[in-house]
């Protein structure tokens, strides 16, 4: 007897209105212990010249380490099909030979 190949399965996520606009981050801080990894996610602001730079967590993850590799896995797919799309839009044919000076409005006479 044949068995029937399993279906497919999808995961179907709805979002509310508040969590569809997320947050911005642009400083994480991740450490692990025995049982899982923490991801937290903060923004800091950079432009602050005292000695502590002061920053607001903006969301903090607990991941299982089987899905912290699966993470990093997504992570790295996705940021080498973003540097391809931006190194394409680096080559000549695409405008991006302009030179330094073209680049920030300056222009030679």
């Amino acid at each position: 007897m044949d068995q029937p190949e399993p279906q497919e399965r999808r995961i179907n996520i709805h979002f509310s209105p508040e969590l569809m606009a997320g947050h911005y981050s642009n400083f994480a801080n991740v450490s692990h212990s025995e049982y899982e990894f923490t991801i937290t996610f903060a923004r800091v602001d950079h432009e602050v010249e005292d000695d502590e730079v002061p920053g607001v967590v903006v969301a903090r993850m607990n991941l299982a380490p089987r899905f912290m590799r699966e993470l990093i896995d997504a992570m790295q797919d996705n940021y080498a099909k973003w540097q391809t799309r931006e190194n394409i839009k680096n080559l000549p044919e695409f405008g991006g030979d302009r030179q330094l000076g073209e680049e920030s409005g300056e222009s030679d006479g």
